[in-house]
């Protein structure tokens, strides 16, 4: 081809004429290529497309009516040697255009010779290069391998024994259980079913002879669970059905050896024992319910016991599971430290798709595979070493999730497979289980108020609660609070029940009560004739014991022969009361209130509104009685007397003065969101002031009116002192007789200025009606005299004389 090329170029031009003629040509060819139509040069040009088949064949052309005629023929003719020169033209630059690339063709065929060449040569190279790694291959590598893939099919091997091992010992499983099961080995029973579900979810999973042992051993542990029941059942039976006493042993048999021994309960004629428990007096009652509720807090301190059993033993379980998890967590770390310390080289060679790290898997170290290799490579005649060979694996499984390790090597037969710590309760669980216990002590305890209630109601129906006096709803209310804070202190809680039927109980004792007091109260004043009482001893002991800070009835004192004598008023912290006996009685009937919020604290608010009432009744009643005047009409007294209101204002003073000590009494007992109760008191203490001062008024009013009687008939004439002036004194007199013994001294001093400013208004008044004046004349004389008469009469009075009268205020000041 190259001496073909050779030829050719000496056959072609010089290049000069070669550029000038090419020049030439290709301004000529490329006029002929202007002659071709634009459409044959379309990157899209296709005949089979009607308008481009219309465009090169005109139709025209040969569609004649006729036969062919001369003209179509010439025109047909024309067409096809157009196209034919159109096609010359093409063709020739073809054949132009390759012509120009004639020698990079032909340097391209001989680039293509020298490729061969080499191609060969590589061929060569790399036949020679494989068979020398087929000999390396062969001397240095195919022996490590085996190596290496013995040491990983015996470590299959081995799994393969340990999981048949295991598969053994989960088949003996079910028979194992029913040995456990004869003994009654719950817990141990429990375990193994345990850990054996753990294994078939794990390393047994797909194994196809043991598709129905997970159901079977779910029957199991219902079975168990049951056995579980019965038998705590029969313990807890067994255990509180043990007597309390010699012979009693429930509720209804000590009712009926308590109702037995009542000689008056007719048992034929009164068959229900509930009936027959109706008819036993308040001490029988109350003794039987001491002694139930005494059995009732045995019964208690003994499921206490049996419970405080099973919670220590949930406490400890708890404690060692915490225990040994942080015990797990040091060799944890330790073994992630050493993995971390493996060749990571080695552990990314693989053949045949095996990790060669797996070879040092199942806790066998690595030295000893690298002993068994030089071994072998040093004896090579020696005999494979066999499964018993090396010291064996511990019986680990596969599974990452399982923590748990069974022994090396069972015994033939034996069955040996330690619970892993994930079998056991979790922290959570074993909380839970803390709390039921206890719930489980508390429901024995509402149990018990439950049954306490009861019989408190079916002793409650035919009103026998209500008709106790204060000292047997007392000593119930302590009992029942004994026995409600006993059974909180064994519990740990309260029970509300009985606490309930309490409150209820002292609700109602609470009304009647009050009842009781107020209808008390409303007879005595009714009944009171608003005089001077005698004070008996006793009563003055009882103010005494309040004084020392005793709110509280006193005992009561075994009989003294010798009397003591009543004394005329009543001594309070130093101050002499002139007191209505009712007003004794009512400081007593406070002082009950005040013992029972002592022996009753449920009822505190309760007493403090009724106290509070029946104050205010008294206020109201009294009032009414005094100087509403309706004790003429309740007793039948006369007139109310001067006597009368200032012994009325005495004994207001004296509630008045015993409102802070009783105020005081119960706030030491109110809870402090309740203190705003204690505002009742100051309404009261205002009410009982506002009383006091319309007393008083009404004492100054009645010698207001005896004044004005008497200054509007006064006449400035002999004698001196005048009959008017007289008799003013006269009733002056009458009144600080009355009242002196009564009142304080301050108190009658004040009156008596009172009074004193009235007749002095009075007296002015009739003056300025009759023209007197301080003229020094003869009437002036005789007022001064007859003044001079009044002033030294009431000094004279005892507690008066240093009182301050300003006669001077009579006459009217000149301007």
């Amino acid at each position: 081809r190259e001496k073909i090329h050779e030829r050719c170029k000496n056959i072609c031009p010089p290049k000069d004429t070669f550029d000038r003629t090419l020049l030439h040509i290709h301004d000529k060819s490329r006029t002929d290529l202007e002659q071709v139509p634009k459409i044959f040069m379309k990157p899209d040009f296709a005949l089979d497309d009607s308008l481009t088949f219309n465009s090169v064949l005109p139709w025209s052309h040969f569609n004649t009516a006729g036969g062919k005629g001369s003209r179509d023929a010439a025109s047909s003719k024309l067409l096809q040697e157009k196209l034919s020169h159109y096609l010359d033209i093409v063709e020739v630059n073809i054949a132009h255009q390759i012509s120009l690339r004639s020698e990079a063709f032909f340097h391209a065929m001989t680039s293509q010779h020298e490729l061969q060449d080499y191609l060969k040569k590589t061929t060569q190279a790399v036949k020679m290069l494989r068979d020398k790694i087929a000999q390396i291959d062969k001397v240095m590598c195919e022996g490590s391998l085996q190596i290496l893939r013995l040491a990983l099919t015996r470590n299959n091997c081995v799994k393969v024994y340990n999981k048949l091992k295991l598969m053994a010992t989960v088949h003996q499983t079910q028979p194992t259980v029913q040995v456990l099961l004869s003994t009654s080995e719950f817990v141990g029973a429990l375990d193994l079913i345990a850990t054996t579900q753990e294994v078939l979810q794990q390393e047994l999973q797909g194994i196809h002879s043991f598709r129905h042992l997970g159901s079977q051993l779910c029957e199991l542990e219902k079975l168990i669970d049951k056995m579980m029941i019965a038998e705590f059942s029969t313990y807890s039976h067994s255990d509180l059905n043990r007597p309390l006493e010699g012979e009693c042993q429930v509720l209804e048999e000590r009712v009926i050896n308590k109702v037995s021994q009542i000689e008056e309960i007719d048992t034929d004629v009164v068959v229900k024992l509930a009936d027959q428990m109706r008819m036993l007096n308040f001490p029988q009652w109350i003794d039987l319910l001491k002694d139930i509720f005494s059995k009732f807090t045995v019964f208690l301190q003994r499921v206490k016991a049996t419970l405080n059993i099973i919670h220590s033993v949930v406490l400890s379980v708890l404690e060692k599971s915490q225990r040994t998890r942080e015990l797990e967590e040091i060799p944890q770390q330790r073994s992630a430290g050493k993995d971390s310390s493996l060749d990571t080289d080695v552990a990314y060679l693989t053949h045949e798709g095996w990790f060669i790290s797996d070879a040092f898997s199942e806790g066998e170290p690595a030295s000893a595979a690298v002993d068994t290799t030089s071994q072998r490579n040093t004896s090579p005649h020696s005999e494979p070493c066999s499964s018993d060979s090396v010291s064996e694996p511990e019986c680990t499984t596969d599974s990452s999730s399982s923590k748990e390790q069974t022994s090396a090597c069972a015994p033939p037969g034996g069955i040996e497979i330690i619970v892993s710590e994930d079998m056991r309760l979790t922290d959570l669980e074993l909380g839970k289980l803390a709390s039921n216990i206890q719930e489980l002590l508390c429901n024995a305890s509402d149990v018990c108020h439950d049954r306490a209630v009861k019989f408190l109601m079916s002793r409650a129906k035919d009103g026998f609660l209500e008709k106790l006096n204060s000292t047997e709803f007392i000593a119930l209310s302590r009992l029942m609070e004994t026995f409600i804070v006993d059974t909180e202190q064994i519990c740990g809680r309260k029970s509300t029940s009985l606490l309930g039927a309490l409150q209820s109980q002292a609700n109602k004792f609470v009304n009647r009560f009050h009842e009781e007091r107020r209808t008390k109260l409303s007879l005595l004043l009714d009944n009171e004739r608003w005089k001077q009482a005698d004070v008996p001893a006793e009563f003055q002991d009882l103010v005494d014991s309040i004084a020392d800070g005793k709110i509280a009835l006193p005992e009561k004192k075994p009989v003294v022969t010798e009397e003591r004598k009543p004394a005329d008023v009543l001594v309070v912290e130093g101050h002499q009361y002139a007191v209505v006996g009712t007003v004794l009685l009512l400081i007593r009937i406070i002082l009950e209130y005040c013992q029972c919020v002592d022996n009753i604290p449920s009822v505190t608010t309760d007493m403090l509104t009724r106290l509070t009432d029946l104050l205010k009744y008294f206020n109201s009643r009294s009032c009414q009685l005094v100087l509403g005047a309706g004790a003429l009409q309740v007793v039948g007294l006369k007139t109310i007397t001067t006597k009368n209101l200032a012994l009325s204002s005495r004994c207001l003073q004296l509630i008045v003065h015993y409102i802070p000590v009783i105020r005081a009494h119960f706030e030491a007992r109110l809870p402090p969101k309740q203190w705003s109760m204690l505002r009742h008191f100051d309404h009261i203490t205002k009410d009982y002031h506002d009383h006091i001062a319309e007393i008083s008024a009404k004492l100054v009013a009645i010698m207001d009116s005896l004044f004005d009687k008497l200054l509007s008939k006064y006449e400035v004439k002999a004698p001196v002192p005048s009959p008017c002036f007289r008799n003013i004194c006269k009733q002056m007199t009458k009144m600080h007789e009355a009242i002196f013994d009564l009142l304080p001294e301050e108190q009658t001093q004040m009156l008596f200025l009172r009074i004193n400013a009235s007749y002095k208004l009075h007296l002015k008044k009739q003056l300025s009606h009759l023209n007197v004046i301080n003229d020094g004349g003869p009437q002036n004389g005789l007022v001064t005299a007859d003044v001079a008469f009044y002033t030294g009469n009431l000094q004279a009075l005892k507690g008066l004389k240093d009182l301050d009268l300003n006669m001077a205020e009579i006459w009217e000041q000149k301007r």
